[in-house]
This record gives structure tokens, sequence and C-alpha cells, in this order.
């Protein structure tokens, strides 16, 4: 079975194709984009489409990235996967960034990893899994010294674009640094999409914060009371 994935949650326009009868990643494309997932996004999916010589409908399931991340880029990758499972009529499940970058990183070190992903604003989102790949700390937005204790407190091994911020207030973390990734790499997204079950993993956003813009309260104007 084909598994379509699609990872919008950071500056990059991810897509790639895994065949789970070989295990392996088809075609894929992570275009340095910034902004604009949603023009940028149809043009992606076409060309990994073309470079893996498939029709989108031998698709036959697609996940995609459920944050954190950013707001625009994962309401554009959800709403898009969404739609396309309507269409196409196959299941779409959502992947936690954190879990894309914690959990293959696991696997092979062969030790707990937190996945740690600078939030801005003097925050991080933080995932700690073990070697096993049990969630010992779900996803949170933490300070960074809240995180950085736990990272002691537990001796793992720490990635993501986060972990210079947590060396930097215990430095001795610096030696467990094994990588500052910004986003999860659309392969592990699209392995990861594969085993997962649909049904324990909607394909719905997960923010952890809420969003900057919102409803200025003092310009709404008040219901008349139904007689």
């Amino acid at each position: 079975m084909l598994t379509l994935a699609i990872d919008c949650s950071a500056r990059f326009c991810a897509v790639a194709l895994h065949d789970a009868g070989e295990d392996r990643i088809v075609a894929s494309a992570s275009p340095d984009i910034g902004r604009g997932h949603a023009e940028k996004l149809p043009a992606v999916l076409e060309a990994v489409l073309a470079d893996a010589g498939k029709k989108l409908s031998q698709v036959g399931r697609i996940g995609v990235t459920i944050g954190p991340g950013s707001f625009a880029g994962i309401r554009v990758g959800v709403a898009f996967a969404r739609g396309l499972a309507l269409a196409l009529d196959v299941p779409a499940l959502g992947v936690g960034s954190l879990e894309a970058i914690a959990l293959p990183a696991a696997r092979d070190r062969g030790k707990a990893v937190m996945a740690v992903l600078d939030a801005r604003r003097d925050h991080v989102w933080a995932l700690l899994v073990a070697a096993d790949g049990t969630v010992i700390a779900p996803a949170a937005e933490l300070m960074p010294e809240a995180a950085s204790a736990r990272a002691v407190e537990t001796g793992c091994m720490i990635i993501g674009s986060g972990a210079p911020l947590l060396a930097s207030n215990v430095p001795s973390l610096n030696t467990r640094i094994i990588g500052d990734p910004v986003a999860p790499d659309i392969a592990d997204v699209a392995r990861l999409a594969a085993g997962l079950d649909p049904v324990s993993n909607p394909a719905e956003p997960r923010y952890l914060r809420d969003a900057d813009a919102k409803p200025q309260a003092g310009f709404v104007l008040p219901h008349e009371a139904v007689i």
C-alpha cells in the first residue's frame, strides 16, 4: 500500500510516498519555501507523483503532520490531507511533529530522546520518549529551563531546533545534542504514518499554543435578544 505523507509544519513544503510492501520511500521532495504552503503544495505533490511514476488514485492512506509548528502551515497541511482523503475515500491520519523527530532518533540511538522545537517567546515545545518509543513526557510547551531540568534528570539525548536553547542553560547538555532540525524528515513522517492507526491518530491540528490573532471583543456587536 502507498502512503502519502505531507508536512507543512515549518518552512518546508514536504511530500513523500512510502511503499509498505517494500518498506521504502518511493519519492519525496522538501523544498524550503518559507511561506505560501497553500500555493506550493499541489505542485510539490504533482512532482513527487511524477517522480515515483504513480497516480494519486493508487494512494491507500494519507498522513500529515499535526504540529506543533506553524499555525498557518499546519492548517494548510491538515486541510489538504483531509480533502484528498475524502476525494480518494482513504483514511487520513495525524503524525505529531515532535514524535516524527524523537521516535526515529530513539530507535537509531537505542536511548531516550527529547525532541525540542524552538517555540519562540522564551518557550520550547518538547516531547520525551524512551528507547523503545514509549512516551515518557507528552508534547507540551515549556520554559527552556524546565526542559533542561527534565533532560538532566532523565539523562536523555536531545534533538531539534530548541536543543541549543537547553544547552545554553546547562552547557553539559551540549554533549547530548544529536541534531537541531526545525522540522521532521518527511521520510520519517511517511514511515510512521504507514503504521499508525487512523482511528486513534486523527488528522486534527495540535498547536500547544493559542493563536496569536484573537477576536477584538471590544468591537463585537451585541446580539439582539430573541423573543
